[in-house]
């Protein structure tokens, strides 16, 4: 069944140099851009990371330092990518928790500015999980009765995720077919920050979810323990992280003028 469409969405995945937010890069990025009509369009970059990728990574996804040591970095080709998923929804497998929020360090990290507020977010692993609790190749096997070929490479792994979601569409007749419904049902905690470090309580209050603040509200927080807060902005967090934050005591200031 196709996905119904009021945007383009575009699904994409990542080979990276790990799987650390903060500190690892992207050596390969794959956008499926699908537009309301079905009309398709790829493209898929090889991305020197300007960090050395382990061996134990290229044996999984088969990208080696040398194959991407003559590729431009993220910073020269953000731009494109930028442009390709502007105005557009997303969709990913396991990407609300990883592919989205790397994304978005690789974005912050070259001055170009990402924000998910206007953007909806599916993720096919939550939706697989929910209903079925597999993997990807799993879940391409399960669904559209195919071996995943090439798995780990970013344009197989893109095209399966998106047929995946296809297909899980026509077999469950619970799932709307809307990206709204599609990405609220994706979800698994409704974060304000990507990675997860902040969260929306049942009150739709932003709340840390780790740490000896776990519960308490940002607000709280700002207000009571301001030292806190300038603790996670010299740390090792998600610069997304450290953006939403930023604005929400940006906004808190601005409330109290």
């Amino acid at each position: 069944m196709k996905i119904k469409l009021s945007k383009p969405i575009c699904f994409f995945d990542l080979e990276t140099t790990g799987i650390n937010i903060s500190k690892d890069r992207i050596v390969e990025i794959s956008i499926l851009k699908v537009y309301p009509n079905s009309n398709k369009e790829s493209r898929t970059w090889l991305v020197n990371p300007e960090i050395s990728i382990p061996s134990e990574v290229s044996k999984i996804h088969g990208i080696t330092n040398e194959m991407v040591i003559n590729e431009p970095n993220f910073k020269e080709i953000g731009s494109q990518v930028k442009e390709m998923i502007n105005n557009c929804d997303l969709g990913g497998f396991n990407s609300n928790k990883f592919d989205i929020p790397l994304l978005a360090e690789e974005f912050l990290r070259s001055n170009i500015d990402f924000d998910l507020e206007k953007i909806k977010c599916i993720d096919v692993q939550n939706i697989f999980h929910k209903m079925e609790k597999r993997t990807l190749g799993a879940a391409y096997k399960f669904y559209c009765k195919k071996d995943l070929i090439d798995a780990h490479s970013s344009k197989a792994d893109t095209l399966a995720t998106y047929e995946v979601l296809e297909a899980q569409i026509e077999k469950y007749s619970e799932l709307e077919n809307n990206v709204t419904f599609l990405s609220e049902f994706s979800s698994r905690n409704r974060t304000v920050d990507l990675a997860g470090f902040i969260i929306y309580d049942q009150n739709n209050v932003p709340c840390f979810s780790f740490g000896k603040h776990k519960g308490k509200s940002v607000d709280f927080i700002i207000d009571n323990e301001p030292g806190y807060f300038g603790w996670i902005l010299n740390s090792d967090f998600p610069m997304y992280t450290k953006k939403i934050l930023t604005k929400l005591r940006l906004n808190k200031l601005n409330n109290k003028l």
